[in-house]
């Protein structure tokens, strides 16, 4: 046995770790239409421009957009009232008086203004054609493998074709339109935004436009009519034909083919907008072909390295078509495999280094004044986001969320200390480009100190999966200090011996109190102590592998010592407060105290089996009272049920997320679109294949019946490793581990399984059913059970 499994896992490895390249018809969204409305048209993006691709015959229309346009100002919206009325609040709510207390804090301790500015779209580049009737054979399509939307038709017996990329490489949105006889293509292209355009400009191969992005409002009179100014331009290249200004158009007559360069700038970054689209325009000297190889290699880079099949055929029906009959309750099993990849594009397009980070609606915004202002919503929105990034191989995605995180750091000082009297940073559960910190929008959303503690956490995830230790102490750990020093300061001592938050929400969520009041504001939610507890435990980690700042590390473990244990209530639940409230909404879309399940990890199947059976009671009676009727709570609803390894129950949920939660163009529909649902989606599949939160890699955790066989390559666990497996009839058969720091492995199973290197079996040792072994830098090990 030990001979044959080498051989098969040595000709595996050698053929690409056992895993063939999706075919590329499985890689792509394709319809026979074009777009009508926002959320049937095809997203394109580098990270920081981004287009909703319509694939109009008669008219193109790419709405764009360029991650800095906000509108609005840095400015300090702190309540000069608030550090007052945070004590008498305290005291009101320890005293039972809630609905005084929230009046209080409403009026007192809510920001001025009491919302933040929104995140708005640059305009719409338009092309219109001449003598396009009658199209036949239309196709649009968005190829994942590619990152390249593309539209296919004929008029007559001519064939026509465009292409539309956003190029990181040249920081352009680049489209190709072509056809297969010369001289037909003629087009009149414009740009236009719905407001606040300061100068449009058509001259020679170029539609310039600029403006800046202003909230207007009459129900928010307190903010000033300021924001980013931007410009844009879209330069025209032809093959061929004639070229001529007509009024605000540009005219193309004739051509045998048209380039076309969008490029764009802000003074959020750049003191001259129209000076870096310049820069940017050196693209223009490429030929296209040079353009389109560039975007390729750059987006396969990330895109191919992670690769998952499932066993089941792609049907030759369009994206939209598929997606109607899971609405009627079939399966395809292969439209699952394809939401997964679709995940991890969209944080491709929507977050790379250097850019802002993925926002609620990712990169793409067609509204002046989109729905929650298309901001950075940080009490759970922001976090999903980037659930992805570094289990499917997308780490240095991470990094727009920490410069986000280090954005808030300055306002979250402030706020620290002029609201609450403490140091360190805090932020509460919304931030924009400016990273504002103070408690926005009202009690029942607002009032909730624990964004940057949660968001800190994602820099301990970044080093716990690549065991980079220069991250760890220079950018990691300092960030986690000082999210953990607020709370020294900042928590409260109840009475009772216990250190508790206060004031704060359980997340837009309420409770009824036995006397029937019904309140929002509290004392110490069960959500608020198990982020303090996750971040308390990776700032005592990180000490200790770091080897500094024992004394501090002491204050943390005694603060720690005396957060709130988790308490099980009256129907066996997993309390959300730290007294057994009723619930007014018992099926509300937040779940927030089972964090401790997903995305922390204090509770565990193994290792707390009375709080992991309390937190499945908690899922049970949400859905039955109908929680998961947004499309990010699904998601979130898959990874909870992938953490206590129901898989069938979890695959449930992601066929409840496409069949209820997904628009045509597989976005995710809160509604309306918000992408983190995407995300959430994303990493629940991967948690169901592959979880490493408890200290060891476990293999196939919640593999549902109706994935009983396929593939995926290239996921990433936490202590440096990359797993790549196969499994058919619902059992392993063999799993790659690449170890990329040299760390020992633990790796579980649900039977034995023999570790190999080189053909070779390793000494493991046995425990709680887990092997460990030790590994090499840069080896791969090979695992599969035994036979």
């Amino acid at each position: 046995m030990k001979r044959w499994f080498a051989a098969w896992i040595v000709c595996s490895i050698c053929a690409g770790v056992g895993v063939a390249q999706s075919p590329a018809s499985a890689q792509k969204l394709w319809y026979r239409q074009p777009a009508v409305k926002w959320e049937e048209a095809l997203p394109i993006g580098n990270g920081r421009l981004g287009a909703m691709v319509f694939g109009g015959v008669q008219e193109e229309r790419l709405q764009l957009n360029e991650d800095t346009i906000w509108a609005g100002e840095k400015r300090d919206r702190n309540n000069p009232n608030g550090a007052k009325a945070v004590i008498e609040v305290r005291r009101l709510l320890q005293a039972g008086k809630i609905k005084e207390a929230e009046e209080l804090a409403d009026k007192n301790i809510i920001s001025m203004p009491r919302r933040l500015p929104p995140y708005q779209p640059f305009g719409d580049l338009k092309l219109r054609f001449k003598g396009q009737e009658n199209a036949s054979d239309y196709r649009r399509e968005l190829d994942l493998d590619s990152g390249v939307a593309r539209v296919t038709y004929k008029i007559g017996a001519t064939q026509f074709t465009r292409e539309v990329f956003a190029s990181a490489p040249d920081q352009a949105i680049v489209m190709r339109l072509t056809s297969n006889q010369p001289g037909r293509i003629s087009l009149a292209a414009s740009m236009t935004r719905e407001q606040d355009v300061t100068m449009s400009l058509v001259a020679r191969n170029r539609v310039v436009m600029g403006g800046e992005a202003i909230l207007r409002d009459a129900r928010r009179p307190d903010e000033r009519k300021v924001g980013v100014k931007f410009q844009g331009i879209a330069q025209i290249m032809l093959e061929g034909g004639k070229l001529r200004v007509e009024g605000n158009e540009l005219i193309v007559e004739n051509a045998n083919a048209v380039t076309v360069l969008f490029v764009a700038a802000t003074n959020f970054k750049e003191k001259d907008p129209a000076a870096k689209c310049e820069q940017y325009l050196a693209a223009a000297k490429k030929p296209y072909a040079r353009l389109l190889a560039a975007h390729i290699a750059d987006h396969q880079r990330l895109m191919r390295r992670v690769d998952f099949q499932l066993a089941a055929a792609a049907p030759d029906l369009p994206t939209n078509e598929r997606l109607k009959r899971v609405q009627a309750g079939e399966t395809d099993l292969a439209l699952e495999a394809l939401y997964f990849q679709f995940g991890r594009y969209l944080l491709m397009a929507s977050s790379r280094p250097g850019t802002m980070a993925a926002n609620l609606q990712g990169i793409w915004n067609d509204k002046l004044a989109p729905a929650w202002d298309s901001k950075f919503t940080i009490n759970i929105n922001t976090e999903m986001n980037y659930w992805p990034a570094e289990v499917t191989n997308l780490t240095e995605l991470h990094e727009p969320l920490f410069d986000l995180i280090e954005n808030g750091r300055e306002d979250g000082r402030r706020v620290a200390k002029n609201l609450y009297g403490a140091r360190g940073f805090v932020m509460h559960h919304n931030t924009d480009a400016w990273g504002d910190a103070v408690p926005i929008d009202g009690v029942y959303w607002g009032l909730w100190p624990m964004g940057a503690a949660w968001l800190s956490l994602h820099l301990w995830d970044h080093y716990d999966y690549t065991r980079n230790k220069v991250f760890l102490q220079f950018r990691a750990y300092p960030v986690l200090k000082e999210a953990a020093e607020f709370f020294l300061d900042y928590l409260q001592d109840d009475g009772k011996g216990h250190l508790i938050t206060g004031p704060s929400i359980s997340p837009e969520n309420k409770y009824r109190m036995s006397n029937g009041t019904v309140g929002t504001l509290t004392m110490g939610p069960t959500m608020d102590s198990e982020i303090t507890y996750a971040l308390f435990s990776r700032v005592i980690e990180a000490s200790q592998i770091l080897n500094i700042d024992e004394e501090f590390r002491k204050q943390v473990i005694s603060a720690r010592d005396r957060l709130p244990k988790l308490q099980i209530g009256k129907h066996g639940q997993l309390q959300e407060w730290l007294e057994d409230y009723d619930e007014p909404e018992p099926g509300h879309r937040h779940i927030s105290h089972l964090f401790a399940l997903h995305p922390g990890n204090q509770i565990t199947l193994r290792g707390t089996p009375d709080l992991a059976k309390a937190a499945r009671t908690t899922l049970e009676r949400r859905l039955k009272a109908g929680s998961g009727h947004t499309g990010w709570s699904r998601a979130w609803i898959i990874n909870f049920w992938a953490r206590l390894e129901e898989g069938d129950t979890a695959h449930e949920n992601i066929v409840a997320l496409l069949a209820k939660s997904t628009l045509p163009n597989l976005f995710d529909n809160h509604p309306p679109f918000q992408i983190d649902g995407n995300f959430g989606g994303t990493a629940g599949m991967a948690e169901m294949l592959m979880q490493s939160h408890a200290g060891e890699i476990h293999l196939l955790p919640a593999l549902p019946k109706a994935w009983a066989s396929g593939e995926i390559k290239g996921l990433r666990a936490r202590g440096g490793f990359e797993v790549s497996m196969k499994w058919e009839d619902g059992r392993l058969v063999y799993a790659t581990i690449k170890s990329k720091a040299g760390l020992p492995c633990v790796v579980r199973y649900k039977t034995p399984v023999v570790v190999q290197l080189q053909g070779r079996s390793l000494k493991t040792t046995v425990q709680d059913g887990a092997v460990s072994f030790k590994t090499m830098q840069g080896m791969t090990y090979s695992i599969a059970p035994t036979r």
